[in-house]
């Protein structure tokens, strides 16, 4: 367990690696004693930082939601990290590759709440219930933490690794089959990834509302209007400048992200 002042500290370094696009050392290495729940915290506190200067949240993301990476990082359920209006991306307006440290995209079944999610109590019930449309996803990912040499600690820290996001258009959740959705993702005509909705704990609602639940216990909830980008279906692909991204999901649609 951290001291406050060692949360703010290290809180500290990653605003500057990510000010600066200068990744740093992992966070287990300067302070051996960090836990999950000093992750958490050193997360709000950046994310309390970026708030005060005008940021809004507009959603979460959900990570390690699949058994491998779980078993990857030795733990036994996903993290989670917030999504802020700046982290908003567009499919006609060219991402700048080179404000991210070690930028990568990552496919991904959205959720847009049309309602407020229950807390505590969530079940993937209520998450179609509550649901206004599945949308076509990217999430953009970045490591503050050089080379990705990360512990389950260093990304809960860093956001859960997340840096930005765009979406489609989408359906209503009930004319699909959640668990079995195909999803491709190309670059100049070549595939580079391909996997199935049911990658994320089987589907994507189970992500969902256990998102729903874990951040009830901090008072947060889960909003009309949010985004809730549940895990991704796919590997994580390096991102370079000039290409462009596209991810392709059957019954569902496509998006596409650019980057100079």
């Amino acid at each position: 367990m951290l001291t406050d002042r060692q949360r703010h500290e290290a809180a500290e370094l990653l605003r500057s690696a990510e000010q600066h696009v200068s990744p740093i050392a992992p966070l287990t290495e300067a302070f051996p004693g960090i836990g999950t729940e000093d992750a958490y915290e050193i997360q709000l506190v950046n994310i309390r930082h970026r708030l005060a200067a005008g940021a809004e949240v507009r959603g979460h993301k959900v990570g390690l939601s699949s058994p491998v990476m779980q078993r990857m990082m030795g733990v036994d359920e996903p993290d989670y990290g917030h999504l802020l209006h700046d982290m908003e991306l567009r499919s006609d307006i060219a991402v700048r590759a080179a404000r991210y440290c070690q930028p990568r995209v990552e496919v991904e079944v959205g959720f847009v709440l049309g309602d407020d999610l229950p807390g505590e109590t969530c079940t993937p019930a209520d998450v179609l219930a509550a649901t206004e449309r599945v949308v076509p996803a990217l999430e953009l990912i970045d490591s503050r933490i050089r080379d990705w040499r990360i512990t389950i600690a260093d990304t809960i820290a860093d956001n859960a690794s997340s840096a930005g996001y765009v979406i489609g258009e989408g359906r209503d959740p009930r004319d699909l089959d959640l668990k079995a959705i195909d999803a491709r993702l190309t670059s100049g005509g070549e595939l580079l990834a391909e996997g199935r909705s049911d990658a994320v704990l089987g589907d994507p609602t189970l992500s969902v509302a256990w998102l729903a639940r874990t951040v009830a216990r901090f008072g947060v909830p889960l909003k009309k209007g949010h985004v809730v980008l549940p895990g991704s279906c796919t590997r994580a692909v390096d991102v370079t400048a000039g290409a462009t991204f596209t991810a392709e999901f059957s019954g569902l649609g496509s998006v596409s992200l650019s980057f100079i």
